[in-house]
C-alpha cells in the first residue's frame, strides 16, 4: 500500500497532521505564488505537476496559492538546500521556503512525491493526483556533493535520454551529474578546431558483446557525440534543475579515441599510431599521449572549447580523469625518456604528475578546479586538485589527511555496472555483488578519519560505466532501484551502516517503485530480472567473495 509520506531520500523531519492524508487538496483554484528567486521551480512545477494534474497553475497569490519563497530564517538553520515545507498554512495553500534557490526546488521535490505516483506521469490519470497531507516537512542535505557519473564513451546515450537522467536525478536530490565524455572507445563532444575528433573518434566500427574475454561481437558501427548546442542545451537543463555538471576529458591514458582522430599525440616513435582505430574492446589501453608541447598545445584548445560550453556558474569543477594510464609507451620512447630528462622529473609517474599539474594551473588561472581519479597522487597530487577516490577509501584518505578535497566513489560500494545480485538470470555479471541493502550501508566519510580531514569530504558519487550497458533500458536495470538507496545516503542523516534501518527503507520503496513505473524506468524488480531483461550466453566477468573496503 502507497503512502504519501514514504519520502526517499528520508528528511530531516516530518509530522503529518490531521485525522487522515488527502484533506489538502490542489483544484482549479490552485496558483502559483513564486517570490524572487523561484522562478525556474515554478516552471518546473509547471511543467511537471501541470501535465500530471491538468491544472493551470497561474500566477497569483492567495489561500489556494503554492507559495515559493526563499527565507534567510530557512537558510541560517539549513543552509542553501535545506527547506521547510507546510500544508494547512492560512495564507496558501502550500508555503515551500528555501534556505536558497535550489532549497526551494528540493522542497518542491518533497511536494511532488506527497501527491503520489501518479504526479509522476505525462498526464492526469484517474482525475490526477491532487490530494496532500497536512504535513510539515524540515530537511536539509549532509553532503553538498550528491553525484552520479555516466559513461556515455563506451555506448553512447542520445541527448534525449541525458536530459531525462538529468530529470531522475533531480527526483533524487542528487546535484552533480559528472558526464564522462572521451575515453578509447569515442569522442562524444564537439570541438570546433578539431572536428576530426568527432568526425573520426566518434564512432567505431563494431563492439564487444559482453566482457573483454567474450567471443562475441557486436558488428553494428556504434557512435555519435553531443555537438555544442547539445551541451549548452544539457548544461542550461541542468542549471534549471540546480545540478553542477562536470565534464570529463580523459588524459593522459584512455586516448585512444583521439589518437586514432589526430596520430600526432600519440608516442609515435614506438607505435604505428596512424593504424589505430578507435577501440572496439574493454579493458585498460596501452595507447597513451605523448608528453609534448604540442600535446599540451592541443588539449588547452580543446579544454578552451570545453570551458566555453560549461560556464564556471555551472561546472566549477573540470575532470581530467588521470586513471589506467600505462606506463610502457613512455618507458621504450626515446621522446618520451628525453622529456623527462629536460624536465628533471624522476620516473613516469612524475611524468603523468607532469601532466596534471600543467592543466590544474592552466585550469586555476581560468577560475576553474581540477578534479581526477586518485590515480592523481602518483608522483605528487597537483596543487589545489581535488580527488574523485574510486579505488577504495584509501586515496581518498590520503588526499583528505593532506589537505585535498575528496569525492568519495569506491567501486566496491558505488559502482553501479557491478551486479545486483548472484543469480545466473543477472545480465552480463559484472565485479561483485552489491545489492539495493549493501548501497544502503555505504558510508561515504571513513571511520576514524580525524575531523580536520573528514571536512575535506566535498561527498559522494555513484558511477555507471557503460560497457555491458548498449542501451537506456540496460542503463536503467543497473542504475535502478540502488539510485535511490544511494541518494538516501548522500542526502539523510542516517546512522552508522549497521544501525540503519533498511526494512523501513524497504517498505517505503513500495511507495517509490510506483514512483518509477510511472516514470517508465526500467529498473531491476526485487524479485530479480524479468525474462526479457536477461542476457543469457554472454560473458560477464563477475568477481567472487566478500568486496575489500579499502
Amino acid at each position: 500500500m502507497t503512502h504519501p509520506m514514504d519520502l526517499i531520500p528520508a528528511p530531516l523531519h516530518q509530522e503529518v497532521r490531521g485525522d487522515s492524508p488527502g484533506s489538502c487538496s490542489l483544484d482549479e483554484r490552485t496558483t502559483l505564488d513564486a517570490g524572487p528567486g523561484t522562478a525556474s521551480t515554478a516552471r518546473w512545477l509547471r511543467t511537471v505537476l501541470g501535465a500530471a494534474t491538468g491544472l493551470p497553475f497561474a500566477d497569483g497569490t492567495g489561500p489556494h496559492a503554492i507559495r515559493l519563497r526563499v527565507s534567510e530564517d530557512v537558510e541560517r538553520e539549513h543552509g542553501p538546500e535545506g527547506y521547510r515545507l507546510t500544508t494547512e498554512d492560512p495564507e496558501a495553500a502550500v508555503v515551500i521556503e528555501g534556505g536558497g534557490p535550489a532549497g526551494v526546488f528540493w522542497g518542491a521535490q518533497s511536494l511532488r512525491q506527497l501527491l503520489g505516483p501518479g504526479a509522476y506521469r505525462g498526464a492526469p490519470v484517474s482525475g490526477g493526483p491532487r490530494d496532500l497531507p497536512y504535513v510539515t516537512v524540515e530537511d536539509r542535505p549532509r553532503f553538498g556533493w550528491r553525484g552520479l557519473m555516466l559513461d556515455v564513451s563506451r555506448h553512447f546515450m542520445p541527448k534525449t535520454d541525458v536530459l531525462r537522467y538529468l530529470d531522475l536525478l533531480a527526483a533524487h536530490k542528487l546535484n552533480v551529474f559528472h558526464f564522462h565524455l572521451t575515453d578509447d572507445q569515442g569522442w562524444r563532444i564537439e570541438i570546433k578546431r578539431h572536428p576530426r575528433l568527432t568526425e573520426v573518434g566518434s564512432w567505431r566500427a563494431r563492439s564487444k558483446w559482453g566482457h573483454r574475454a567474450s567471443p562475441l561481437w557486436d558488428d553494428t558501427p556504434h557512435g555519435g557525440f553531443y555537438t555544442q548546442d547539445d551541451i549548452r542545451e544539457i548544461v542550461a537543463y541542468a542549471a534549471e534543475r540546480h545540478i553542477r555538471v562536470v565534464p570529463e576529458i580523459d588524459l593522459p591514458g584512455h586516448s585512444q579515441a583521439a589518437i586514432a582522430a589526430y596520430p600526432e599525440l600519440g608516442n609515435g616513435d614506438v607505435v604505428d599510431t596512424a593504424a589505430l582505430t578507435v577501440w572496439d574492446t574493454w579493458g585498460v589501453n596501452p595507447n597513451v599521449l605523448a608528453p609534448t608541447d604540442a600535446v599540451l598545445r592541443f588539449y588547452e584548445g580543446v579544454f578552451e572549447e570545453v570551458l566555453d560550453l560549461f560556464p564556471a556558474d555551472v561546472s566549477p569543477f573540470v575532470h581530467v580523469g588521470g586513471d589506467e594510464c600505462p606506463k610502457d609507451q613512455w618507458k621504450a620512447s626515446p621522446a618520451a625518456q628525453a622529456r623527462i630528462r629536460e624536465l628533471g622529473l624522476a620516473d613516469e609517474d612524475a611524468l603523468q604528475s607532469w601532466f596534471i599539474r600543467h592543466f590544474d594551473r592552466w585550469l586555476a588561472a581560468r577560475g576553474r578546479r581540477l578534479i581526477g581519479w586518485d590515480e592523481i597522487l602518483e608522483g605528487g597530487l597537483a596543487e589545489g586538485a581535488a580527488v574523485s577516490s574510486w579505488r577504495g577509501y584509501g586515496g581518498g584518505i590520503a588526499a583528505a589527511e593532506a589537505g585535498h578535497d575528496v569525492v568519495m566513489c569506491p567501486e566496491q560500494h558505488v559502482y553501479l555496472d557491478h551486479r545486483q545480485a548472484p543469480g545466473e538470470d543477472e545480465p552480463v555479471p559484472i565485479g561483485y555483488v552489491r545489492t539495493l541493502e549493501d548501497v544502503y550501508r555505504f558510508e561515504p566519510v571513513p571511520p576514524g578519519l580525524p575531523p580536520e580531514a573528514a571536512a575535506h569530504i566535498l561527498g559522494t558519487q555513484a558511477n555507471v560505466w557503460t560497457e555491458v550497458m548498449e542501451n537506456r533500458s540496460r542503463v536503467d536495470y543497473q542504475v535502478f532501484p540502488r539510485l535511490a538507496a544511494f541518494a538516501e545516503v548522500a542526502w539523510s542523516a542516517l546512522p552508522a551502516p549497521e544501525e540503519r534501518d533498511y526494512q523501513d527503507f524497504a517498505r517505503r520503496m513500495g511507495t517509490h517503485y510506483e514512483r518509477l513505473d510511472a516514470l517508465g524506468v526500467d529498473y531491476r524488480p526485487p524479485a530479480g530480472p524479468q525474462p526479457r531483461q536477461r542476457r543469457p550466453g554472454i560473458l560477464g566477468r563477475p568477481l567472487e567473495g566478500t568486496p575489500p573496503n579499502v
